[in-house]
């Protein structure tokens, strides 16, 4: 049995559009509020995680952009690991403190995930920063995936992610006989269940018929169903037992049952069972030894409402194609039988991609604590989130589930 790692302090700024704040100002006040919370100080901090993936291109600070973003909070002369792994960069930082941690390495460490995304003075760089998580040397191979799958060709003004996640909801449609209202339904949950979350980018009653109603991205997704490009940070204090005693943080810990990571394989892109999120999460549920019945409350990654329905499948919470019903019926609903996105998802909290798996575990520590407000899961005890980035092949390139339980 690997040693026990606990989340010890968790801090989030608001999603959003912040033209006027940088990356450093946006991981301070992520980083202020996750040591507040864990009841520590900057001298309490061993070694640091810090991800991030837009600031080389946008910015132009690249290298060592940890060191810079945290020296003004004195976070100075301790190890600092600049992390970028695609969208997933934020659990990717988790998982190298974890093994940090189980390695006796250090006992309190903090993790970070940082991302300015919005430079409306900037279109052709932040398309470029997009273009950029797949194989640029690939080009076409990308784009006969998505004419092969039944997809648009890219479109102007849009993330060639888009393009690749309508391409495989056209697929899975043709497979299951998936309907843009189930998809609809999924986005206005989410939508809808936002409102109760002040640190969310939009946020709103929706109806699915709503959802459906909003302007056109690329079929089968309209606005309301796709991620907005956002500005914000997350941060973790994360530590061992003996780092848990010395902050007397123990009352309100959660513990990190279970942190796995993956990478594109080579398959079909019909052979959903050796899909990334999947082997991520068997993976996962084997370490922590749980099953996905025995989930009270999920994050994934719903870069657009057809990822929530794939992720929803990939974690086993439904069979293939049958997602659709189910949500007619409320079971990922707040209050339903397998909560999923309680905290709005992607598409109504936000993506600052690099801080979007770490804005996952700030809302599923907040949840096992009974600290979540208006959209808390009655009793939930264990948890998982599912952060997923890039695209390789036929799948995302790297994939991380992580399985969390209420500690106290």
């Amino acid at each position: 049995m690997s040693a026990a790692v606990y989340i010890a302090g968790v801090g989030m700024t608001p999603f959003g559009k912040r033209p006027d704040q940088s990356v450093k100002a946006l991981a301070a006040a992520a980083v202020s509020e996750a040591l507040a919370d864990a009841g520590a100080v900057s001298g309490d901090i061993e070694a640091v995680w810090f991800a991030n993936t837009r600031q080389p291109m946008l910015e132009g600070q690249n290298t060592v952009r940890g060191q810079i973003a945290l020296r003004p909070l004195g976070l100075t002369g301790l190890p600092v690991v600049n992390v970028e792994n695609a969208c997933a960069s934020g659990s990717t930082a988790l998982l190298q403190a974890i093994w940090a941690l189980r390695a006796g390495a250090a006992d309190v460490v903090l993790v970070v995930g940082a991302e300015k995304m919005v430079f409306p003075d900037q279109p052709e760089r932040v398309a470029a920063a997009f273009l950029g998580g797949t194989d640029i040397h690939d080009r076409e191979g990308v784009l006969r995936f998505i004419a092969d799958l039944g997809g648009e060709p890219p479109g102007e003004g849009r993330s060639l992610f888009m393009d690749l996640y309508a391409a495989q909801a056209r697929a899975h449609a043709a497979r299951f006989g998936t309907q843009p209202l189930d998809l609809a339904r999924l986005a206005a949950k989410n939508h809808t269940v936002a409102a109760g979350n002040p640190r969310a980018q939009y946020g709103g009653a929706m109806t699915a018929e709503q959802v459906l109603a909003d302007r056109p991205v690329v079929f089968p997704f309209t606005r309301a169903m796709c991620a907005p490009v956002s500005d914000g940070a997350a941060a973790a204090v994360v530590c061992t037992a003996r780092g848990l005693a010395r902050l007397g943080a123990a009352s309100r810990a959660v513990r990190i049952r279970a942190c796995q990571l993956r990478s594109a394989g080579a398959r079909p892109a019909d052979a959903l069972d050796r899909h990334i999120g999947r082997r991520a999460a068997r993976a996962a549920f084997e370490e922590a030894g749980v099953a996905p019945g025995e989930l009270d409350v999920v994050e994934v990654h719903d870069a657009t409402s057809h990822a929530e329905l794939q992720q929803i499948e990939n974690l086993g919470l439904a069979e293939p194609g049958t997602v659709g019903e189910r949500a007619a019926r409320g079971d990922f609903a707040l209050g339903g039988r397998s909560p999923v996105n309680v905290s709005g998802g992607l598409v109504a909290k936000g993506h600052p991609v690099a801080a979007t798996g770490l804005a996952q575990l700030f809302e599923l520590t907040c949840q096992l604590r009974g600290e979540a407000g208006a959209r808390q899961v009655e009793g939930a005890r264990l948890a998982a989130a599912e952060n997923g980035g890039g695209f390789l092949g036929v799948e995302e390139a790297a994939t991380v589930v992580t399985v969390l339980e209420r500690a106290a």
